[in-house]
């Protein structure tokens, strides 16, 4: 498994406005859309292309366009979704699946309660959008879905991950046969006894879209 953690004075500017308790919700969600698109750029560096020629104005040009099947992002509910459009602005063309999961808060065990997505991925590269990997059980259940529907390539984006949560997806998946990357904006240093990741920033769904 390969993991980013993403350096770059904006993106940590924009995590320390997130981790603010005092920044209001709409503020939040702006700061979650623009640093997804800050991550995105590192997080598609290895987006599939097939080459191309094109004629231009003067005359033709070699380039690249995007591989076929078209690429797939999938957002782990209720989370997830604010984390959507930043990634769909650099890439437009990608099919969305959506993926309900809920972890107990006793157990930490996360089960799937929603799931709109194709019953084969075969050949397609994913993006999954979480916000916090903190324990790594609802993405490692997340994952494993994604493989057992015949995905090889999944790209995790999170805005922040706990080492318990990183070594978590390392012992799931490092002898696997597949490609997982994991993309955040920060490394923060614990879970508490609650599994929440500390100095963290909170519950993301609720600074999102209040708490239900």
């Amino acid at each position: 498994m390969r993991t980013l953690i993403a350096d770059h004075p904006l993106i940590d500017h924009k995590l320390t406005l997130l981790r603010d308790a005092s920044t209001p919700t709409p503020q939040f969600a702006a700061l979650v859309d623009e640093l997804v698109t800050l991550l995105a750029y590192e997080a598609t560096r290895g987006i599939a292309t097939d080459p191309v020629e094109v004629q231009t104005p003067i005359t033709t040009a070699r380039g690249v366009r995007l591989a076929r099947p078209r690429p797939m992002v999938v957002p782990i509910l209720r989370a997830g979704l604010g984390m959507l459009d930043g990634l769909r602005r650099l890439l437009p063309q990608a099919e969305v699946g959506f993926l309900g999961m809920v972890r107990d808060e006793e157990s930490l065990v996360a089960h799937t309660y929603a799931d709109r997505l194709p019953a084969d991925l075969t050949g397609r590269q994913v993006f999954l959008l979480d916000p916090m990997l903190a324990t790594g059980g609802t993405l490692v259940a997340a994952i494993n879905l994604l493989l057992e529907r015949g995905a090889r390539d999944v790209t995790v984006i999170c805005l922040l991950a706990a080492p318990e949560g990183l070594h978590r997806l390392q012992d799931a998946f490092a002898d696997r046969d597949l490609r997982v990357t994991c993309v955040c904006a920060g490394l923060d240093a614990k879970l508490n006894d609650k599994g929440y990741i500390v100095p963290g920033l909170g519950d993301a769904g609720d600074r999102l879209y209040g708490v239900v």
